[in-house]
């Protein structure tokens, strides 16, 4: 029976009569509305409805279902090895403690039973607390915890002695135990947020409400109704909480099912990859094993292989700079053509020009036939040299002499400036053979090699350059001369290994710091690959480099029958239309002509080119030949003869381009163009040109 009145101890709404149920008490206000006495026995059955049946069996579910809770936590803590796991359970633990004290005794407010009761309860808060705070890797120290549970033990000992309102003596106690329950649903709500579990929602949930109860749990004492009411909620809460507890158990269990099978499917991966490998490794020790066999052999197929490999990389990567290159090939062009022309100009009409002076202009202009020609090589890091393509018989002595004296500024002016002193000395072998080669680009090549030279001497030295003619053919057995050796030797620096294994590659350079661009030897090794020849570099640090250069000894083709030209027309009366964009080629254009004492007029552009052609054509003075640039903004060279040829079949046309030859190597479709004449043009050449279309066009 529950018993209203003022004889109730401070803690009655712990207080069990015959283990039915709390023991509740009405504030005085609440007497009158209730019309009850003081010490007057009311049932259980009619608190709010409820049969004392029902509060029993509630009671007796709430707490089967902590003691639930207590063994699911158990066996989660063994199965997952948690160390929050084991707290939770102790604070199950206690809080099943606290119930089953309530239902099975009925101890007074200052028994020490009741105080057991009150200890139960606040250990159980302390452990909840300190489990979530552990789950969410909060740093706590155990003395805090162990010095909180001994002031809830000394306040649940001393609290019913000096307070006499059970309110005041249950709060602290309830409240923390509510605080800890809701931080056990924030746990669970950060562990939501790693893993997408069903049952830690649930929990999250349960421990929210579970701590609301707890917390309000002291004030509902007051309200027979809501005490009732509440021992329903918090059975009902504890199944809910097991519930999803279990709930989170199997998740748990599915989700390392799933890792376990995952490194299981990792496992039989790496074992059939490692299978694989050792499948693999004896087929290789196999093959290694019947290799061994033919060792010498095999060694130099090797050998073979790799220098053709090596060869065929150069070669691509010479291929892709020479693409590459081609692109600027007609601006330098536009930029090289009055140099050329203006120089062979004045070497042709100034007759008394001093000796000094002529000398002077004559390097200039070879300096830019040899431009021109590495322009014009651009295309051929990619292709083979077509026969007999500007092969002419070279006397490589006269030459080497020549690229020495071209270079003195280098080794022998700038250095002496500077306090160095840079010899450069020669061994030429007396009637050496003339070389059937492309002489500017000989000229060239050793030119960049003794500039190398001069650069691997930053504290001066000796430079050699050596000629020599050897017999390399040992099938013939005969001593003629079948090669000749053009040889580069410097005392300078040296290379280490792996940079002379690199020095022939495009784009290499140990001179990054000084402007180096890494092409100079790649032209080389290009210019001998034409040459059907052969360059070693010897070198080491400290001792110097040495660039060998073997070229093979090959007779001309015999000369064909000359082929009578077309006899060339009376050049004063050509009348000749030159269109192009670039201001300075228009003049040397002109001038040039004009020095040929043909009758010249310019066009600035393809479209008043045309305009040009049409009027003179109006006029009856039509033009004997157009000379047109390629690329021109707005009409190019194309639509030019195109429309020239529409208009006056006969007339011929001429394409003056920096492109050159590249335009036949890129399939452009050349029927409209009577003639391809490369930038910068040379004068007899040009005049050659024009005379044989004009010859042409009126046969």
């Amino acid at each position: 029976m529950l018993t209203f009145g003022t004889s109730v101890q401070p803690c009655c709404a712990d207080v069990f009569d015959n283990g039915l149920g709390p023991e509740v008490v009405f504030p005085r206000a609440s007497r009158r509305n209730h019309q009850v006495f003081v010490n007057e026995p009311i049932g259980l059955d009619i608190i709010s409805g409820f049969p004392k049946e029902y509060l029993r069996a509630a009671l007796v579910v709430s707490l089967l279902s902590v003691w639930v809770l207590v063994g699911l936590f158990y066996y989660l803590n063994r199965y997952t090895k948690r160390s929050y796991f084991t707290i939770w359970t102790a604070a199950w633990l206690f809080y099943a403690l606290w119930l089953t004290l309530g239902i099975t005794t009925n101890p007074t407010a200052e028994s020490f039973l009741q105080v057991v009761r009150q200890w139960c309860v606040g250990i159980s808060a302390i452990f909840l607390l300190w489990g979530s705070l552990h789950f969410l890797e909060i740093q706590a120290r155990q003395t805090l915890f162990g010095l909180f549970m001994l002031f809830l033990m000394v306040w649940s000992y001393v609290s019913p002695q000096v307070l006499h309102d059970p309110l005041l003596i249950q709060l602290p106690i309830f409240l923390l135990i509510g605080i800890a329950s809701m931080f056990a649903a924030l746990s669970f709500y950060r562990l939501r947020k790693r893993r997408q579990f069903v049952g830690v929602g649930l929990l999250c949930f349960g421990f929210s409400l579970w701590g609301v109860y707890l917390a309000t749990y002291p004030f509902s004492q007051k309200y027979p109704s809501l005490t009732a009411a509440g021992i329903l909620v918090s059975a009902v809460l504890q199944l809910f909480i097991a519930v999803s507890m279990i709930v989170l158990v199997l998740e748990e269990a599915r989700y390392k099912n799933e890792q376990v099978l995952q490194q299981i499917q990792s496992v039989n991966s790496e074992k059939e990859a490692l299978q694989m490998k050792i499948v693999s490794a004896e087929e290789q020790a196999r093959s290694l094993f019947d290799q061994a066999r033919l060792h010498n052999s095999l060694q130099r197929a090797y050998d073979e292989l790799r220098q053709t490999q090596h060869s065929v990389m150069q070669q691509e990567r010479l291929r892709a700079l020479g693409q590459m290159a081609s692109g600027i090939a007609h601006d330098i062009n536009n930029a090289l053509s009055p140099i050329l022309a203006f120089s062979e100009m004045v070497l042709r009409k100034e007759t008394g020009l001093q000796e000094s002076s002529r000398k002077n202009l004559e390097h200039i202009h070879t300096a830019g036939e040899d431009i021109a020609q590495t322009v014009g090589r651009m295309s051929e890091f990619y292709r083979r040299r077509e026969a007999n393509e500007q092969l002419r018989l070279v006397n490589v002595n006269r030459l080497v002499k020549q690229a020495i004296e071209m270079t003195s500024p280098r080794w022998q002016d700038i250095p002496q400036g500077q306090g160095i002193v840079v010899q450069v000395q020669t061994e030429l072998e007396p009637n050496l053979p003339e070389l059937y080669s492309n002489e500017s680009e000989l000229r060239e090549a050793l030119t960049n090699i003794v500039l190398n030279a001069v650069d691997a001497l930053p504290k001066g030295g000796l430079i050699t350059v050596k000629t020599v003619a050897l017999a390399l053919n040992e099938q013939t057995g005969q001593k003629k001369p079948s090669h000749i050796v053009l040889e580069v030797h410097d005392t300078g620096i040296g290379m280490d290994e792996k940079t002379r294994q690199r020095c022939l590659e495009p784009f290499f350079s140990t001179k990054r710091s000084k402007g180096g661009t890494g092409l100079g030897l790649a032209m080389v090794y290009g210019m001998m690959e034409r040459h059907e020849g052969t360059i070693e570099v010897e070198s080491e640090l400290g001792k110097g480099t040495l660039v060998r250069m073997i070229f093979p000894l090959r007779s001309p083709p015999k000369a064909s029958a000359p082929v009578t030209p077309p006899t060339p027309v009376n050049n004063s009366k050509i009348r000749i239309l030159c269109i192009d964009d670039e201001p300075l080629l228009r003049e040397m254009l002109k001038e040039i002509l004009e020095f040929s004492q043909h009758k010249v007029e310019v066009a600035d552009g393809g479209k008043s080119g045309l305009e040009a052609f049409q009027e003179a054509k109006k006029r009856g003075e039509p033009f004997d030949v157009v000379i047109t640039d390629l690329g021109m903004p707005y009409v190019d060279g194309r639509q030019v003869a195109q429309t020239v040829k529409t208009e006056s079949p006969n007339t011929p046309v001429i394409m003056l381009t920096g492109w050159g030859t590249m335009l036949n190597q890129k399939g452009e479709n050349l029927s409209q163009i009577d003639a391809v004449l490369s930038k910068p043009p040379r004068i007899a050449d040009l005049n050659e040109t024009i005379a044989k279309v004009v010859a042409s066009a009126t046969h």
